[in-house]
C-alpha cells in the first residue's frame, strides 16, 4: 500500500507544484519574451483552462482504458509539456506547450487517488486521502519556494526541466508497482455531456478569472463567457441526470454523505482557497519581501498540515469524517479570524507564523477527510466517476474563490487609499516614503477581506453538519490487490 501511495504522490505533487512555481515566474517570463502581463498571463491561466477540459473525460477514460493506464499517459502528457515549454522560444509557443501540460496534469490527480481508494477500500480511505492530501497542501507553500530559487539563481527553463526526472521516475514505479486494472469495453463516452461540461467549465472559470482581472464581472468580457459557461454546466446537470451512462455520474449526490462532502467542498474550497491569496500578497506588498521569501514565511502552514494530516486521516477510519472536519474546520475559521485580527502593516513575524501553524493544522483535519466521507460508502466501480467529480468541484470552487477574494481586495485597497488603489502589483513601484504612509491603510484592506473570507467560511458548518459521524462499514467489494 505504501509503494503505490508513493507512485500517486510522486505524480500528484509535481502536476500542483507546477503551478505554483510558475505563478512565481510570471514576472521574468514577460522581460524574457518582452510580451505584456496580460498576455504572458495565459501562462497560467492556459494551463487551468486546460484542466477544466480534461479532468470530466476521466471517470470515463478509467474505465474504459484501466486506471493504471491513464495514469502513464497522463504522466507522459505532462512530461513532455513540461520538456517543450523548458525549450519555449516565444510567448506563444509557451503558452501552446503549457496547454498541452495541463492535458495531462488534469489527469494524474483524479486517477492517482482512484488507484489509491480502490486499492485501500473504504475502511482505510481517511489514510489513503491523507496522503493524497500531502501534495495538495505542500504545494503552495513549496512552489513559491522553489520556484524563486530556480528564477532567481538557475533559469526560468528549470521551473519546466524540474518536472523530467520526477516524472520519469513516477513512470518507471508505475510500471512496476501497479497491477494492471481491466479496462470495460462496454463503457461509452457521453459524447452530449462531454461537449456540455468541457467547454462548459473553461468559458466559465475565463469568465471568473477575467472578471476578477478587471475588478468589474459585468463588462461584457467577463459577462458573455461567465453566463455562456454556465448555461452549459446547467445544461449538463440536467443531461447527467438523465442519461443513461453520464460523463459524470451526478446521481451519486442522491447519497446523502456524497452530497454533504460536495456541499462541504464547495464551500470550504471557496473561501479558503480564495483566502490563500492574501498572505503570498501581503507580505510582497504591504511588507516588500522577495517572492522567495514570502515562500518561506508561509512555511509555517505546510508543516501544521503535516502534523494533523496522518492523524486526520486515522481518526475519519475510526470516528468517521463528520466530526474530524467539524474540528478543523472550527480551528481554520478561528485562525482566518486571527489573521483578520493581527495583521498590521508592522505585524510579528512569529505571529503571523503562529496564526499559519495553526491554520495548517486545522487544514489537516479538513480538506482530505472532507473527500474522504464522500468516497467511504461507494463501491469499486464507483470510484472513478466520484473522484472525477471532487476534483471538479474543487477546481472551479477554487477558481471561484479566487475570484471573489480578488475583487473584494481590490475594491477594499480602492476604498482605503482612493483613485487607484486597487491595482496591487503598482506597490512594487511605489518610493519608500509614500509606501510607509500606504502600508496601514494596505494592512487594513488585507483585514477587511480575511474577515469576509472567515464569514463565509462560517456557511461551510451547514452541510459540514449532515457528514457522517460514525467508522466506515466493512467494503461490499473486496479491494484491488497491488503488489
Amino acid at each position: 500500500m505504501l509503494a503505490v501511495a508513493m507512485v500517486v504522490v510522486l505524480g500528484a505533487i509535481m502536476s500542483i507544484l507546477d503551478v505554483t512555481v510558475v505563478n512565481v515566474a510570471i514576472n521574468d517570463l514577460a522581460k524574457e519574451f518582452k510580451t505584456p502581463l496580460s498576455t504572458i498571463q495565459w501562462v497560467a491561466t492556459g494551463y487551468t483552462l486546460a484542466l477544466a477540459t480534461v479532468i470530466p473525460i476521466t471517470g470515463w477514460a478509467s474505465a474504459r482504458f484501466g486506471t493504471k493506464r491513464l495514469y502513464m499517459i497522463s504522466i507522459t502528457l505532462f512530461v513532455a509539456g513540461s520538456m517543450l515549454a523548458g525549450l519555449a522560444w516565444s510567448a506563444e509557443s509557451l503558452i501552446a506547450f503549457r496547454v498541452l501540460q495541463g492535458l495531462g496534469g488534469g489527469m494524474i490527480m483524479p486517477a492517482g487517488m482512484t488507484i489509491l481508494t480502490q486499492a485501500a477500500g473504504p475502511q482505510r480511505v481517511g489514510q489513503v486521502m491523507s496522503v493524497v492530501g500531502i501534495p495538495m497542501l505542500l504545494g503552495p507553500i513549496l512552489g513559491p519556494i522553489l520556484g524563486g530559487y530556480l528564477v532567481d539563481d538557475v533559469s526560468w527553463r528549470w521551473i519546466f526541466f524540474i518536472n523530467l526526472p520526477i516524472g520519469i521516475v513516477a513512470l518507471f514505479l508505475a510500471g512496476r508497482i501497479l497491477k494492471r486494472d481491466t479496462p470495460k469495453r462496454s463503457e461509452r463516452l457521453d459524447l452530449i455531456g462531454l461537449i456540455l461540461l468541457s467547454p462548459g467549465l473553461a468559458a466559465l472559470i475565463y469568465g471568473l478569472a477575467k472578471g476578477a482581472e478587471l475588478r468589474n464581472f459585468t463588462k461584457t468580457e467577463a459577462l458573455i463567457p461567465t453566463v455562456v459557461g454556465a448555461v452549459l454546466v446547467i445544461g449538463f446537470v440536467f443531461r447527467a441526470m438523465n442519461a443513461k451512462n453520464p460523463l459524470i455520474d451526478l446521481r451519486l449526490l442522491k447519497r446523502r454523505s456524497v452530497a454533504a462532502a460536495s456541499g462541504t467542498m464547495v464551500l470550504f474550497m471557496a473561501a479558503f482557497m480564495g483566502a490563500m491569496l492574501l498572505m503570498p500578497l501581503y507580505y510582497q506588498t504591504v511588507r516588500g519581501e522577495s517572492a522567495l521569501t514570502s515562500g518561506l514565511l508561509l512555511a509555517p502552514q505546510g508543516l501544521g498540515a503535516m502534523v494533523t494530516m496522518p492523524i486526520g486521516g486515522k481518526l475519519t477510519d475510526r470516528l468517521g469524517p463528520g466530526r474530524v472536519v467539524l474540528v478543523g474546520m472550527v480551528v481554520v475559521v478561528l485562525s482566518m479570524a486571527g489573521f483578520a485580527s493581527v495583521l498590521e502593516a508592522d505585524a510579528s513575524y512569529w505571529a503571523l507564523g503562529g496564526v499559519l501553524f495553526v491554520m495548517g493544522l486545522g487544514m489537516g483535519m479538513t480538506m482530505m477527510p472532507t473527500m474522504a466521507a464522500a468516497i467511504q460508502t461507494l463501491v469499486h466501480d464507483e470510484v472513478p466517476r466520484a473522484t472525477t467529480m471532487l476534483n471538479i468541484i474543487q477546481q472551479v470552487s477554487a477558481s471561484l474563490g479566487t475570484a471573489m477574494i480578488s475583487v473584494l481586495l481590490a475594491n477594499q485597497l480602492t476604498s482605503n487609499l482612493g483613485g487607484g488603489g486597487g491595482e496591487i502589483g503598482s506597490a512594487a513601484k511605489v518610493p519608500k516614503e509614500v509606501m510607509d504612509k500606504i502600508a496601514g491603510p494596505m494592512a487594513d484592506a488585507f483585514q477587511h477581506t480575511y474577515w469576509f473570507a472567515a464569514g463565509a467560511l462560517l456557511l461551510a458548518f451547514i452541510p459540514a453538519l449532515l457528514l457522517p459521524r460514525k467508522k466506515p462499514d466493512a467494503p461490499v467489494e473486496a479491494p484491488i490487490q497491488m503488489h
